[in-house]
């Protein structure tokens, strides 16, 4: 405004006068348009406003480090520039150093790639190389790191310039290759050399060396596979005949149960207490068998070599010791009358056992290792048993001549349980190849392959009551059931689980009337479920330890045995 009314400021010497006396103003023309210009310029509205410089001094801006986001594109060098403000005293040393990448400062080097794997070579077999940070120097005197004596001593010769070794000795002579336009005869590059042995063969002293070595092992070996303990018994009572001249095999008929009889309690229940426990052997307990029918005695087989038998009612006394193995026993099984029983060991060796007289009366060996072993159940083959072998095999053997009758091998591992269905026509056998395999008699072809992608391996099989179900104890902790009847399918709703049984052969067992499964486990407790609901009814510590073995009493409503491989049998009520 000051520029505008200066413009229309004049001298009043050269103001004209207008008609009233006033004084009139010239115009100029040219100031007024410079004037309209300047104002033009200073209120006109700037679409595009001054925006700050970024750029600091340095030509880097710097990018907050609590910022989470950024407005523009940074570059490399702006992210890596040292931070403004205080400096942070609890940064350690390595976190202050300057870092160009994750891991740490990399230096850009230019280096050939051969220099690079000679002296990465050198390195790893002479134990020096040039230290690369003197690479640029090359007037200098090279410095070296890792063994600086021997690289000094080497005079720092690269595996590239080292001499070669010399050859010790004369060079070996070939044979005549002989003329390569003579067909026959003509050797060429395949001539060997004059002294060169082509039959690898121990000198003399090298074969008595080995004969001492693995012959002497061998022998051992054998001995031990033949070994066989003389048999021996101890009878612990001081009479084993009552005044009658019965027995003790024979049923006792005094007692509150009817112990003959084949029917079944009409309702069991659920064992609450231990009411007699046995210290069985020195070590673990490997299973327990009562005696057929009428349960009145019991039989035990013990990893300290020893199988025993003991009364169930009464004194509950151990009657009978039986010794014949020199090793763990696996297995037992009483045959159809309970008159003689069958013992085998991890010795190899199958004993047959005169219950009463303690007497062995006969013994099998095929120098294979016995894993299960079962008598059949009755009929005109009493006399024969089923042994499941680890070279997954099933021999039948007849205690009148002590010979095998029959083979069946069509499992693909070791044979873990042989049970008999069916009356004793068919018999079901698990192994660990995982699979279940249904046998006729004298047919050494299986009738029934049951395999599935999701089934481990079983080693305890026991059949229900009422002769139509299979429950088979599987290492994934459940129990499976197959049915008997509707060709050994696998009944998908009983499934028993809640215990932990994996890597143990944990006998299962169910009541007389069917209405309870039970079965031991790793933890030594006694599980019991429902059988029709499946439902885990009770669980309670049995033993300290592994609680192998466990079977329900066949007369009684509420009774059952248990063994561990803490020594101990108990009886629960």
């Amino acid at each position: 405004m000051d520029v505008l009314a200066s413009a229309y400021d004049s001298d009043e010497e050269s103001s004209p006068v207008n008609d009233k006396g006033g004084e009139v103003s010239e115009l100029n023309f040219d100031e007024s348009a410079s004037v309209l210009q300047a104002i033009k310029e200073k209120f006109t509205p700037d679409s595009a406003p001054y925006v700050a410089d970024k750029v600091t001094v340095k030509n880097v801006a710097r990018v907050d480090p609590k910022t989470n986001q950024l407005m523009y594109n940074p570059k490399f060098d702006e992210l890596y520039i040292p931070k403004v403000g205080p400096e942070n005293p609890n940064k350690t040393r390595q976190q202050k150093a300057p870092r160009n990448m994750l891991s740490g400062y990399v230096e850009h080097a230019h280096i050939n790639r051969f220099d690079f794997d000679t002296q990465r070579r050198t390195f790893h077999i002479m134990g020096y190389a040039v230290d690369p940070s003197n690479v640029d120097a090359p007037s200098e005197k090279p410095k070296y790191v890792g063994d600086k004596e021997k690289a000094d001593k080497e005079q720092g010769a690269s595996v590239v310039e080292l001499p070669a070794k010399k050859r010790i000795g004369a060079k070996r002579k070939t044979v005549d290759r002989g003329d390569a336009s003579v067909v026959d005869g003509y050797l060429g590059p395949w001539a060997g050399y004059v002294d060169e042995k082509k039959i690898a063969k121990p000198s003399e002293e090298e074969l008595s060396l080995l004969e001492e070595k693995f012959g002497a092992k061998k022998k051992v070996g054998a001995e031990e596979e033949i070994k066989d303990v003389e048999a021996k018994t101890i009878l612990h009572i001081d009479d084993p005949y009552d005044y009658q001249g019965r027995s003790f095999l024979h049923i006792p008929q005094d007692l509150d149960v009817n112990l003959r009889s084949d029917d079944p309690p009409l309702k069991c229940f659920i064992p609450k207490k231990c009411i007699h426990t046995w210290s069985a052997h020195n070590k673990g307990v490997a299973a327990i068998r009562y005696f057929p029918k009428s349960a009145h005695l019991l039989l035990s087989a013990g990893m300290d070599c020893k199988v025993k038998l003991w009364e169930v009612y009464n004194e509950r006394r151990c009657i009978r010791t039986y010794i014949g193995h020199s090793k763990a026993v696996k297995d037992i099984s009483f045959n159809h009358d309970g008159t003689n029983f069958v013992s085998a060991g991890y010795d190899r060796h199958i004993k047959l056992w005169d219950t009463e007289t303690g007497e062995c009366v006969r013994r099998f060996c095929n120098h294979k290792l016995p894993y299960c072993i079962q008598f059949h159940p009755g009929g005109h083959r009493k006399d024969y048993f089923l042994v499941g072998c680890s070279n997954k095999k099933i021999y039948a053997w007849d205690t009148r001549t002590g010979g095998i009758v029959q083979e069946y091998d069509r499992h693909l591992g070791a044979v873990n349980t042989v049970t008999f269905v069916d009356k004793g026509r068919r018999f079901v056998t698990t192994s660990d190849d995982k699979s279940l395999r249904v046998w006729e008699w004298d047919t050494p072809v299986d009738m029934k392959y049951v395999a599935e992608p999701g089934m481990h391996s079983m080693p305890s099989v026991t059949l229900h009551p009422n002769g139509k179900w299979v429950l088979c104890q599987a290492m994934d902790n459940q129990i499976h059931c197959f049915g008997v009847l509707n060709n050994f399918r696998m009944n998908r709703k009983k499934n028993f689980k809640g215990h932990m049984v994996a890597g143990y052969a944990c006998q299962i067992d169910v009541s007389p009337e069917g209405s309870y499964v039970i079965s031991g486990d790793a933890e030594g407790k006694l599980n019991v479920w429902d059988w029709k609901t499946t439902k885990l009814y009770s669980k309670f510590k049995a033993h300290d330890s592994v609680c192998i073995g466990c079977l329900w009493h066949p007369h009684e409503t509420s009774k059952v045995m248990t063994c561990g491989w803490d020594g101990l049998i108990k009886f629960w009520d």
